[in-house]
């Protein structure tokens, strides 16, 4: 037979056949470094300067000059993390594990879950399992592939209090199928033939459409819906479910699958305008209880979502990886779709993929009516903007030698202040992938340099030569600060790690922690990501604070995609206000920079 290797979703891989060459790249990665504490202290401070009044900052100065100084809590702290990182492959892995994701207990539909709307393109994954991925560089140096193996067979498992992560793709017998969700039914679908050969695109789509064929009516309860509730009140409901020994198995069989495929019904009808805004939601929250929102498991890691009007995308539980493997693995899957197979189908006539039973007692009813209740709730209450925005992509700051992220960055802030005349704290994601286990950090995208940059943008006082040169040296300073962010000595997760550890010492919080200027600090109104892909895809993700926004980027050579996300419930906020003003800051930038004569700096 002609079966290419590259088709297998999984290998089923004995685990002594594991170390290999990932585990051997694994090893030569360094460890996450733990800043200087008074570095730390002094970025802090520059970057409130331009979010806090005076007299906040002035209060922070005195707390810090405490903190840090000799034989302070500060200096005790620091060592403690220092011991911790000596001891661990990554001081930091495991607490961001739980505080970000599996402590938090707000529904991780809309504020975890990030959505991912892509080209019209069918499902199907390679590579990953015969741990065959080519290993990633920035920079010429090597990035931590592990996320990527977190991705497939894996599940999010809620409890009372804090959530689990379960990856069974490591244990003796890999999972072989996948699960399909049509009509809120949920099937078992093999994706090996007897002999260990993965099906063909001819056999899946043989399968596919007798659980099509088989689930027309949608007269069942949503349990799927159930998984969108706030984590608590659903590892409530989650041990009732379970209790059953039908419902159990069921449910098994949905944590253990390689990755689910939602089959959804089709969307009601919008203008072409409107439908990349409405497509995305789709993949974000699927619409509400009347659509696609009971179609989900929302705590599986990977859903791949194919609408019956042929939109097409992706949502992923956020708890064990970022979005660049995510849309590598997407780019990887578009790719492997363009290519035509030629491989004969076996004669062999395939058995009915296995439909999911579960037994829903009076009391699991009504969870699923309050599920779809909170729901749509949220459904109403969010508000997302696609736009593509088509005048210009990374060719445009390129050409004036400025980095595309830092140009995009500095878009969002003069969007930002000429909406409230105020700058935000604002998050940006760094990768830490250069480090064993890295995750992310913060990229503090407002800075004392971007602040004097769009405060003169619109200040007719001030020459155009000079807001040139303030928008350079805005540029450059998120340059600098995505660069010592990659490298491991950004503040954030730095001061996160000497709060956590206090906390580990059953010491009193530092008051730096309690102080108003660390509370601001943290409340990004711009929750910001760039997501680049090789395919034209956009990601998009809820806010993280009730007046805020969620922006999202793929900045392609020639056009940028975007989405913009706030909540209606907020009168301060609006994404299609943002959206546009966001246009005309990117605009108003690139005629300062064309009609700008060169300044003989």
């Amino acid at each position: 037979s002609l079966v290419k290797p590259c088709g297998h979703l999984v290998r089923p891989v004995a685990p002594t056949q594991l170390p290999g060459r990932y585990l051997s790249h694994q090893e030569g990665l360094p460890n996450l470094p733990v800043p200087p504490l008074q570095q730390t202290c002094e970025r802090y401070l520059a970057a409130l300067e331009p979010i806090v009044n005076e007299k906040e900052l002035s209060h922070t100065k005195e707390l810090l000059a405490e903190f840090q100084g000799s034989g302070g809590v500060g200096e005790r702290l620091q060592k403690g993390l220092e011991r911790r990182a000596h001891k661990t492959q990554n001081w930091l892995s495991d607490w961001w594990l739980t505080t970000a994701y599996l402590d938090y207990r707000m529904p991780v539909v809309i504020h975890s879950s990030p959505g991912v709307l892509h080209p019209g393109t069918g499902p199907c994954v390679g590579l990953v399992h015969s741990e065959t991925l080519p290993v990633e560089y920035l920079g010429g140096k090597p990035l931590c592939m592990n996320q990527y193996y977190q991705v497939l067979s894996s599940c999010r498992i809620p409890g009372l209090k804090r959530d689990t992560v379960v990856n069974y793709s490591r244990s003796s017998r890999p999972p072989t199928h996948i699960t399909v969700v049509h009509n809120f039914q949920f099937f078992v679908l093999d994706v090996y033939n007897s002999d260990g050969t993965p099906l063909t695109v001819d056999q899946l789509y043989i399968q596919l459409e007798k659980i099509w064929n088989s689930s027309l009516q949608n007269n069942k309860e949503p349990v799927g819906i159930l998984t969108s509730n706030h984590r608590n009140t659903w590892g409530k409901a989650y041990s009732s479910l379970i209790r059953d020994k039908t419902n159990k198995k069921s449910v098994q069989s949905i944590q253990t699958s390689i990755f689910t495929v939602c089959l959804d019904a089709a969307m009601p009808r919008v203008s072409e305008e409107l439908y990349r805004s409405r497509a995305a939601v789709q993949m974000l929250h699927g619409g509400g209880s009347r659509w696609n929102s009971g179609n989900r498991w929302f705590d599986k890691t990977l859903q791949f979502i194919v609408g019956e009007d042929g939109s097409c995308g992706v949502i992923y539980e956020h708890a064990p990886a970022e979005g660049p493997p995510i849309v590598s693995l997407i780019d990887h899957v578009v790719e492997y779709t363009k290519k035509s197979e030629i491989v004969r189908t076996p004669m062999v006539p395939l058995p009915m993929p296995r439909k999911l039973r579960f037994n829903i007692t009076p009391e699991i009813k009504k969870d699923i009516d309050d599920a779809k209740q909170n729901m749509n709730i949220m459904v109403h209450d969010l508000d997302v903007k696609v736009i593509v925005f088509s005048h210009f992509g990374k060719n445009v700051p390129k050409a004036h030698k400025m980095s595309p992220d830092a140009f995009i960055q500095m878009g969002l802030q003069l969007a930002y202040y000429r909406m409230y005349l105020q700058c935000c704290s604002t998050y940006e994601s760094a990768s830490l992938r250069m480090f064993r286990l890295g995750r992310t950090d913060t990229i503090r995208s407002c800075s004392v340099d971007s602040a004097n940059f769009v405060k003169a943008m619109d200040d007719p006082a001030k020459p155009n030569v000079e807001k040139v040169i303030l928008l350079e040296k805005a540029v450059k300073a998120h340059r600098a600060y995505t660069d010592m962010a990659i490298r491991g000595q950004a503040i954030d997760r730095h001061l996160l790690g000497l709060k956590l550890q206090a906390i580990e010492d059953l010491t009193s919080l530092p008051e730096i922690f309690m102080d108003t200027s660390y509370a601001v600090a943290n409340h990004y109104n711009l929750s910001t990501s760039q997501v680049p892909a090789q395919t034209d895809c956009v990601m998009c993700f809820g806010p993280v604070v009730p007046d805020g926004y969620g922006v999202c980027y793929n900045p392609m050579a020639e056009h940028i995609n975007f989405a913009v996300s706030a909540f209606n419930s907020c009168d301060k906020t609006n994404a299609a206000r943002m959206a546009q003003g966001l246009e005309s800051a990117l605009l108003d930038m690139r005629s300062l920079l064309e009609s700008t004569p060169k300044a003989k700096l």
